[in-house]
């Protein structure tokens, strides 16, 4: 609950420094609802008093205050509505909401994008923030709606003690709507699976691609009758716990009727009596008539502000997660102008958090510097891994990385980052950009540098690409934004172009680079890089990385490491690896095998015949 009220506090500072007239205006909304209210009650009750009593000017008086309050209070929920809910919630949720997208992009590691557990309460945070906003003013109502209920009570009070009673007989209506709702919901629950079948097959109904094997086979009448199926179900499940949930609200409803009806005898035989006034039965009426809805109301925002805790919870989990990284040692140091020696991983061990498989275990290996460095092995077997630790989006568990020596923990993150070039295996996509924006990320200094663009575009042997482009680089990548979409190869091929956008780096990685290419413009596309490689070498003694699975592209590496299950198995050029008959040897023999059966293909070149240059 503290935990709850520092936050409200700390939003409610927002408001009042981004929206601070505004945030006067709810607080003075708020006030002036709690006195016109009350207002509204005490001025009926003078009124017919005054008037009993004959004094018109009076009565006159109190009507008139009356009829203002009740105006006051239909203006003032109309402007909280407008004000409250709308743009303070909009203007600091919009605050709020860059900040998170801030925090969340600038974490230096990546392990809460890739931890399911992690990654769950990430997505719930989608638009967390304006809800929070919005719980928070929430709070703030609710704070207000008991104090008029508390002035309602003490009104009651004074009239008659018995009159408090109805405090109790207004909460039946409560009780009964929340069994009722109780109901509603495991029917929403009970009936979800049909409600999300009937949901799939619409989708699958109105979807271009599944339509294209629905009207083939003419499947559409069945598939709208299972649609239709399914929708009954959950008609009838939802139906029947509607029609006892309203039952039961009718009760709670006749309950507090009942009682009032009781009670308001009881005060009317006591100003028969002469023991209250005329105007005290109006007096109890009108509050009467709020004192229900004023505790439903109260009741309702407490229970809004509550359930936002779904969004809060995810919300302070991460901010102590970016506070632990914050307190985390960072490196300091610059990485050299210039690799001389190279990268070394010495014992390194690493497990993915949450996970207590090894994925690294005790690996040793000697990048040179200026070479050319194919990283092979079976799916899972730690390649990947190695180059996210190369890129400082995890640490390892034990054992040290070095760059010449210097360890890469010392490092600044953003100034290593500037020295390294990655074209990785799951590369991003991104419809909203141009062609032009989408490779320039590779290197934001020079997003709009023409010929930058045009040096990592011919790189990654993607001009044809661009010349096939309807508005070329400024050509939009999705449809949906006025563009065209992108075949899996010409992603991969922006990949590629997006990595090469750096000039000078110390290592550059490409983590099966070419995955989703045909052979001739695999074998076209390393021919390219094998030429960068030895530039980039010759340039900062950078080393290249390959990984891939393919062993036809790591012929020409300097070096080829063989890693299986997370240990380093083999090392050496690949001859020499080919000629010592182990690990290596046997996946080549394989994928040769598996070659064999496709006609006219060089394995060695990964080209076909005649063009493997």
């Amino acid at each position: 609950m503290i935990r709850y009220v520092r936050l409200w506090t700390e939003i409610l500072g927002l408001s009042w420094r981004h929206a601070r007239g505004l945030t006067l205006t709810v607080f003075g909304i708020e006030i002036g609802l709690v006195i016109a209210n009350i207002a509204i009650a005490l001025a009926m009750r003078d009124a017919v008093d005054e008037l009993i009593a004959r004094q018109v000017t009076p009565a006159i008086v109190a009507a008139v205050v009356a009829a203002t309050a009740a105006v006051a209070v239909f203006v003032f929920n109309r402007l909280h509505g407008l004000v409250g809910l709308f743009l303070i919630v909009e203007r600091v949720g919009v605050v709020i909401e860059d900040r998170l997208m801030r925090d969340i992009a600038s974490l230096e590691q990546i392990e809460h994008l890739e931890r399911s557990d992690y990654l769950d309460r990430i997505t719930v945070l989608r638009g967390a923030p304006k809800r929070m906003v919005s719980g928070m003013w929430n709070a703030v109502r609710a704070c207000f709606t008991i104090v008029q209920l508390i002035l309602t009570l003490v009104l009651l009070g004074t009239v008659s003690a018995w009159l408090l009673v109805l405090l109790v007989l207004a909460m039946a209506p409560l009780w009964c709507d929340g069994l009722a709702r109780e109901r509603e919901a495991d029917a929403e629950i009970d009936t979800a699976e049909y409600f999300r079948l009937q949901q799939q097959l619409f989708d699958i109904a109105t979807d271009a691609a599944a339509g294209k094997e629905i009207r083939t086979g003419q499947a559409g009448p069945s598939v709208g009758r299972f649609q239709a199926a399914a929708m009954a179900e959950v008609t009838r499940g939802r139906y029947r716990a509607r029609v006892s949930a309203a039952w039961l609200r009718a009760l709670g409803w006749t309950v507090f009727v009942t009682g009032f009806i009781v009670l308001l005898w009881l005060v009317a035989r006591q100003a028969a009596t002469g023991a209250a006034t005329p105007g005290d039965v109006v007096l109890v009426v009108t509050l009467t008539l709020t004192l229900q809805q004023t505790v439903q109301t109260a009741v309702g925002q407490l229970t809004t502000t509550m359930s936002v805790g779904i969004y809060v919870e995810p919300y302070l989990w991460l901010r102590a997660y970016l506070a632990a990284e914050a307190n985390a040692r960072r490196g300091d140091r610059q990485p050299p102008a210039r690799l001389e020696s190279g990268i070394r991983f010495e014992n390194v061990r690493f497990t993915y958090p949450g996970t207590d498989k090894v994925v690294l275990d005790e690996v040793s290996i000697e990048l040179p510097a200026g070479s050319v460095v194919a990283l092979v092995g079976e799916f899972g077997s730690g390649k990947s891994t190695m180059v996210k630790l190369l890129s400082r989006f995890y640490q390892p568990d034990s054992g040290t990385i070095t760059v010449d020596g210097i360890e890469l923990s010392e490092l600044d993150t953003e100034a290593w980052r500037a020295r390294t070039s990655a074209a990785y295996q799951d590369f991003g996509r991104y419809p909203q950009m141009t062609f032009a924006e989408a490779v320039g990320l590779g290197d934001i200094a020079h997003l709009n540098d023409e010929a930058a663009l045009a040096r990592a575009i011919d790189t990654a042997d993607a001009d044809g690409l661009v010349r096939r482009l309807p508005d070329g680089l400024a050509t939009r990548l999705s449809p949906v934004y006025g563009g065209l979409d992108l075949s899996e190869g010409q992603w991969q091929k922006t990949a590629l172009a997006r990595g090469s956008m750096r000039t000078d780096p110390l290592l550059f990685m490409l983590d099966e680079p070419t995955a989703s290419l045909d052979a001739p413009s695999e074998h076209a596309i390393f021919q390219r890089y094998m030429r960068r490689a030895r530039q980039l070498a010759e340039h900062t003694g950078a080393i290249t990385l390959v990984v891939s699975h393919r062993l036809s592209t790591v012929a020409g590496a300097d070096l080829v490491l063989v890693l299986d299950r997370g240990k380093l198995v083999e090392q050496g050029t690949h001859e020499e690896l080919l000629a010592a008959g182990g690990r290596y040897s046997e996946l080549y023999t394989l994928q040769a095998r598996a070659y064999s059966m496709r006609p006219g293909f060089d394995l060695v070149s990964g080209a076909p015949e005649g063009k493997s240059g």
